[in-house]
């Protein structure tokens, strides 16, 4: 019988280089890896990361279905700090695990940045870290992409958002599909636009100076306006889950029609939620809506 392990699994920085000024990419190793599901496809797979705590180390945690509540019960200072990424790459050949994570740099200039972010930055080979990903043997969980029969996909995301669009229209690309692809991707700059392997048509907007968001509304021709967002937590809205508490159906998959998948900044991605719900009169089973960070706000993992 297998023994299927639970929790975070010990990552090694194997190499770390800067693609442009905004997104660090960072390729992880070691032997605890080898515990990890390795086939894909990976979509838009969440993954979460450990830091090591102030004091430079990493928390002990004891193996088990229960890491998580025993991980927050450990003290501040020992625990060290949760983030969310994605996967870029995860690839195991000649017996070693490979697992690549594309970090954003927001903030590194004017000193405002968070605490991944600011490890990113300074990351060197060696280095490590804990890493939670679905082991071999688990159930598949932390994939929101699921577009059913749609007949048009549609992906739309800021910079934090780019590393997982990448990684969906790889596989959609290397697995087949029958529908209509585009991408949007909102970025710092042009020096930002990175090479997607892929033949689905991806068109990268330049924010330069204009504010969060105007980019991605003005490519689509969307009229979004101010809504209050005072709440702590980010938006997470898909056709399987409602943060908000909202109804969901039982069979939720999109078999016709248009499915978006949009994420990035909550703010920028609560008011295109507004208007294709509201407004439009999207059906909330077509797309799936996700604040993957808060502008000014260091969000819990």
């Amino acid at each position: 019988m297998t023994h299927i392990l639970h929790g975070p699994v010990r990552g090694i920085v194997h190499s770390v280089r800067q693609l442009s000024p905004t997104f660090q990419r960072i390729v992880f190793t070691g032997g605890q890896l080898n515990e990890l599901a390795a086939v894909g496809p990976f979509y838009d797979q969440r993954i979460k990361i450990i830091l090591p705590n102030d004091a430079g180390h990493l928390p002990g945690i004891v193996e088990g279905a229960d890491w998580y509540q025993r991980w927050l019960a450990l003290p501040d200072a020992e625990r060290g700090t949760m983030r969310t990424y994605s996967i870029r790459h995860l690839v195991r050949a000649d017996g070693a695990t490979y697992l690549t994570v594309d970090f954003v740099l927001h903030g590194i200039a004017d000193g405002e940045t968070g605490p991944a972010a600011a490890w990113a930055a300074n990351a060197t080979a060696g280095d490590e870290l804990l890493l939670v990903a679905p082991h071999q043997g688990q159930a598949p969980s932390g994939i929101e992409f699921h577009p059913g029969g749609a007949q048009d996909i549609i992906l739309l995301g800021d910079e934090s958002a780019a590393p997982a669009i990448a990684r969906i229209l790889e596989d959609l690309n290397e697995h087949g599909t029958s529908a209509n692809v585009c991408a949007y991707i909102e970025v710092p700059s042009a020096q930002d636009q990175l090479p997607i392997d892929t033949a689905i048509q991806v068109q990268w907007l330049c924010r330069n100076n204009e504010n969060l968001g105007e980019p991605l509304a003005k490519a689509l021709g969307w009229h979004i306006q101010e809504v209050q967002d005072d709440q702590d937590e980010l938006l997470w809205e898909t056709p399987v889950f409602s943060a908000s508490g909202e109804e969901v159906a039982e069979n939720p998959a999109p078999h016709t029609g248009t499915y978006y998948w949009i994420a990035g900044e909550s703010g920028v991605i609560k008011k295109l939620r507004r208007f294709l719900v509201n407004d439009v009169g999207v059906e909330r089973s077509q797309v799936a809506f996700m604040g993957y960070w808060r502008h000014g706000v260091a969000m819990r993992g």
